[in-house]
């Protein structure tokens, strides 16, 4: 499972590293490059909400084997596409594959072992989204340098096909045991404090997105970094991201609710100084690269425990129906993502990358009041 999420995780933030070449190649602008993100993260948003129903009758080591085979179609598609039209097509497919195998993948994840193991299993999987933060977009930058964007999705495809047969070889069959109404899913929304959490989530990866997506343009706008350096400070945030994962462990054991504040708070300010320092090329002095790098890499630390913080408050705050909370809370990041490339794209495409990062802080701080006014987090609410 833990192989299945990484190549997934792989393979949807791999334009992130590779959006200067994909729009010179494909002859488009780099704003619109970024909605293959957006395509990707709205589908599966969808999918999230919809894969429990369309696949109720269905094995689901069948289901997740179908997923995994989506992820391979849709790197290979990408990999051969030569207008955007084929490379949205492509992502579409990985939407699909993305947003069911994460709805599904909690309640795979409580049948597999014992309840005693449950947290260990889920920190393994989550060990996927963080291995893969911390070698795809670098790893992408770098080996699309000197061999081409194309040839980066088809040895994605190939992790792709690992993957599918680890499973195939360790999933025992799971017949199921029914789907999650899209009525419960409604009615966790309508319990106090439950609207503002998930509105407070969308807010959150909707302003890491708009950053996340665009930071090769921002690296490349300061005259001087080359490729080595842009992999090393992309290394660096994913390095950094590791390691917030299971800070946010030892926080979120003690504080919940400051935890889920002071993250979006710390990436707010971290974003507006950024901003400051994307407006005019240094031509890469040394000093300057250097502070750009370190701040980059504390962005990557804050943000490496969002989703461990909100995936562990939704459990909290609702105890009697975790599969639809899940679903939510995937649903919630997928819609994010899509608002956060889109948004972000269109942006750029009509400013510059200082007011992408404007937004983006801006965004973060609306999360952060809404985590407070809407008493996200409070203890008397079984949270």
């Amino acid at each position: 499972m833990a192989l299945g999420v990484f190549a997934l995780v792989t393979a949807e933030f791999l334009p992130a590293g590779l959006l200067t070449p994909i729009a010179g190649d494909l002859g488009v602008t780099e704003g619109l490059a970024g909605q293959a993100v957006t395509t990707t993260a709205a589908v599966a948003s969808i999918m999230a909400l919809l894969a429990p129903t369309l696949t109720q009758r269905l094995d689901r080591r069948t289901v997740m084997l179908a997923f995994s085979t989506l992820v391979i179609a849709s790197a290979l598609l990408v990999s051969v596409a030569t207008n955007v039209t084929v490379l949205f097509a492509g992502r579409v497919l990985l939407g699909i594959a993305l947003g069911g195998f994460w709805a599904l993948s909690t309640p795979t994840i409580m049948r597999l072992v014992p309840p005693s193991l449950m947290p260990r299993a889920v920190a393994i999987v989550y060990s996927g989204i963080s291995a893969a933060t911390v070698l795809a977009i670098p790893f992408g930058s770098y080996v699309g340098s000197f061999a081409g964007w194309r040839v980066v999705f088809a040895i994605t495809a190939g992790l792709g096909v690992v993957a599918l047969l680890a499973q195939a070889i360790a999933l025992p069959r799971l017949a199921s045991r029914g789907a999650t109404r899209l009525g419960s899913l409604l009615e966790l929304l309508r319990r106090p404090r439950l609207g503002p959490g998930f509105a407070a989530v969308i807010l959150v990866f909707t302003g890491h997105f708009m950053f996340f997506t665009y930071i090769r343009p921002f690296l490349e706008g300061m005259a001087g970094i080359g490729v080595d350096a842009m992999s090393a400070i992309l290394l660096g945030f994913g390095v950094a991201g590791f390691l917030g994962t299971y800070l946010a462990g030892f926080l979120l054991a003690r504080r919940l609710r400051t935890t889920l504040v002071a993250l979006p708070f710390a990436m707010s300010l971290l974003g507006a100084f950024l901003a400051t320092l994307g407006g005019t090329p240094f031509g890469g002095a040394v000093p300057v690269v250097a502070l750009v790098a370190f701040l980059v890499a504390l962005w990557g630390l804050a943000f490496g425990g969002v989703p461990v913080a909100w995936t562990t408050w939704a459990a909290r705050a609702a105890p009697d129906q975790p599969e639809s909370a899940n679903a939510l809370i995937v649903a919630a990041i997928g819609l994010a993502i899509a608002l956060g490339a889109g948004i972000g794209g269109v942006v750029l495409d009509a400013s510059n990358i200082v007011g992408v990062f404007v937004a983006s802080s801006t965004v973060l701080f609306a999360a952060v009041l809404l985590t407070l006014l809407g008493g996200v987090g409070r203890k008397d609410d079984g949270e």
